[in-house]
C-alpha cells in the first residue's frame, strides 16, 4: 500500500525565510496488516480527502480477506468528514463489527457527534494482532 506524503500547502515565504511557512500537518498513511484471525488497518496523520484513494484501496483489500477488521487509530492527528465517511462505508460493507483501537479524543468526538460510533466497537487498548514479527 502506498503512503500519501505530499505536502498540502505551498511555501509562502521566500527561499531563505521559514517564518511564513504554513503548518504542513502530518503526512497521512494507511497500511493493512493481515493476521490469521483478523485484519488491521493502521491509519496515521491527517485522514482527509487527500488520502481517499488509499482508503478505498485499503477497504477493498480488507474486505477481500473475509476477516474481521480493526482500525488502529492511535496515530491519527486529524480527521474530516472523508475519514468519517470511510469508517461508515467500511462498517456497512463488512459482516463483522469493525473495531476502532486507541482512538484519540478528537476521533472519538467525531464518531460520537456523527453517531457513526454506534456502528463500530470502540476499544481503548490495543489487544494485539496475530501477525508474525
Amino acid at each position: 500500500m502506498r503512503e500519501a506524503s505530499e505536502p498540502k500547502a505551498a511555501t509562502l515565504g521566500g527561499p531563505d525565510t521559514h517564518d511564513d511557512l504554513p503548518d504542513m500537518g502530518d503526512p497521512a498513511s494507511v497500511h493493512l496488516i493481515v493476521g490469521a484471525s483478523r485484519a488491521r488497518l493502521v491509519l496515521s496523520g491527517e485522514i482527509d480527502a487527500d488520502i481517499g484513494p488509499e482508503l478505498g484501496e485499503a477497504m477493498t483489500e480488507a474486505e477481500a480477506t473475509g476477516l474481521p477488521v480493526e482500525i488502529d487509530a492511535h496515530h491519527i492527528t486529524f480527521m474530516d468528514s472523508s475519514g468519517v465517511a470511510f469508517l461508515a462505508r467500511l462498517a456497512s460493507r463488512l459482516p463483522h463489527k469493525v473495531r476502532i483501537l486507541r482512538a484519540p479524543p478528537t476521533v472519538k468526538f467525531l464518531l460520537e457527534v456523527t453517531r457513526i460510533g454506534e456502528l463500530l466497537e470502540i476499544v481503548d487498548e490495543d489487544e494485539g494482532i496475530d501477525v508474525p514479527r
